[in-house]
């Protein structure tokens, strides 16, 4: 049976269903009031101060920047007269083209704190002829005046051309820099913390810090890195010591008039190398290192582990305590000489001894025409001498071998256990030879 529906009905619902009594409020439809600002405002967009022109005073603390680059024809650049200040340079330059020089790009006020210079660059026309620096620019790229400031980092700035020192923060806690800096007439980069940076064609120090680390100097006239601690430096000088610190630790340095290397500590992994004076000198203990000098000692230290010394014309590692596990050689010195040695080779390419020692045990020495190994008490040592007067010379020698063809192998007034190799054993003091 089919469903009759009844249409009188469902139009009569239909109808009710759509009085406006059944219908949703809307709410009024008048403004509230006039229509508010959606941009920001250029304060809110950019929060910083711009600096369009020089010279420029910093006397409120917040964050500023360049809008351009900018030049002065004389003295200051920049002050900065407060504290917690931003300087951002935004990759612009600060130039002077004062002649002869003067001012300073950025100067920091007396005692100040909190202030951050970053991203830029500092340029003057000084050039170095022959160590003597002249011409337009700045006096210094980043100074301070009278008390050292506080809670100072400069990052990501390069600075060149300059009369005198490059970036100079002091050496008080909390100064940190990680920068460039190239010819400069005096000191190049000066602050407590440095990392990461290089300073070149420096007339004075070139880098100077407590915590130097993974950074290059370079001077013509003085240090070219200086550090109480310096790690995977590089520090080079024409005048004076190329790399100095208390403990310098993988480290080199290079001088062509003085200490390639000076650590007033420790050296540990280092190399140093010299023109004219000590290649590398630890005044207590270096550690896996290598000297090199043409007219001095190659490393010199109190006490020398697993290191290598050469020179030419001295001594090739001189160890005023204790030489262990190290290697000597001069050309026409002795090649390795230390209180006691131990498992050591020295070695004389001329009349210089090979190893020179007052107490040797297990130790190698050799030479042309010197003495091969000299040593109040030698243990299981081995001397050899092609024409020297012996190979061999020790008070008491144990269980030792010399090698002197045609010549005295071995010389002492004991000798127990020995053994000449090669040649006439010439013994002149009292000895028991088996």
């Amino acid at each position: 049976m089919k469903t009759q529906f009844n249409l009188a009905a469902v139009g009569l619902l239909f109808t009710l269903n759509l009085q406006p009594s059944t219908l949703l409020a809307q709410g009024s439809l008048t403004p509230p009031g006039p229509p508010a600002p959606t941009m920001k405002t250029l304060q809110q967009v950019e929060p910083r101060v711009p600096i369009s022109s020089a010279p420029f005073t910093i006397s409120q603390p917040g964050s500023y920047y360049l809008t351009t680059n900018l030049t002065v024809s004389g003295g200051n650049a920049i002050t900065i007269a407060t504290n917690g200040v931003t300087l951002d340079l935004n990759g612009f330059t600060i130039a002077s083209t004062a002649n002869p020089a003067s001012g300073v790009a950025v100067l920091i006020n007396a005692g100040l704190r909190d202030i951050a210079i970053q991203n830029g660059h500092i340029q003057g026309g000084v050039t170095n002829t022959g160590g003597f620096f002249s011409g337009p620019g700045f006096w210094y790229g980043i100074y301070y005046s009278g008390s050292e400031p506080h809670n100072v980092r400069v990052s990501g700035v390069s600075v060149s051309g300059c009369l005198y020192a490059g970036i100079y923060v002091g050496g008080g806690a909390s100064t940190t820099v990680d920068c460039v800096v190239r010819t400069v007439g005096s000191y190049g980069i000066v602050a407590n913390t440095i990392q990461g940076c290089v300073a070149l064609d420096c007339g004075d120090t070139a880098i100077a810090g407590q915590q130097v680390s993974d950074s290059r100097g370079q001077s013509v006239g003085g240090t070219g890195l200086g550090a109480t601690t310096a790690q995977n430096c590089y520090g080079s000088s024409t005048s004076g010591t190329g790399l100095s610190a208390y403990t310098a630790q993988n480290c080199y340095g290079i001088s062509s008039n003085s200490y390639g290397l000076y650590a007033d500590s420790t050296a540990i992994g280092c190399y140093g190398q010299s023109s004219s004076r000590t290649g590398l000198y630890a005044r207590h203990t270096a550690i896996g290192c290598y000297g090199q000098s043409s007219s001095g000692f190659g490393l010199r230290a109190t006490t020398a582990q697993n290191c290598y010394g050469t020179s030419s014309n001295d001594v090739g590692l001189y160890a005023d305590s204790t030489a262990l596990g190290c290697y000597g050689q001069s050309s026409s010195g002795t090649g390795l000489r230390a209180r006691t040695a131990q498992n050591c080779h020295g070695s004389s390419s001329g009349s210089g001894d090979g190893l020179y020692a007052d107490t040797a045990l297990n130790c190698y020495g050799s030479s042309s025409s010197g003495t091969g190994l000299y040593a109040n008490i030698a243990q299981n040592c081995y001397g050899s001498s092609s024409s020297g007067p012996r190979a061999l010379s020790a008070q008491n020698a144990n269980t030792c071998v010399g090698y002197r063809p045609g010549g005295r192998a071995i010389e002492a007034y004991i000798a127990n256990g020995c053994w000449a190799a090669a040649g006439t054993n010439l013994i002149t003091y009292k000895y028991n030879m088996p």
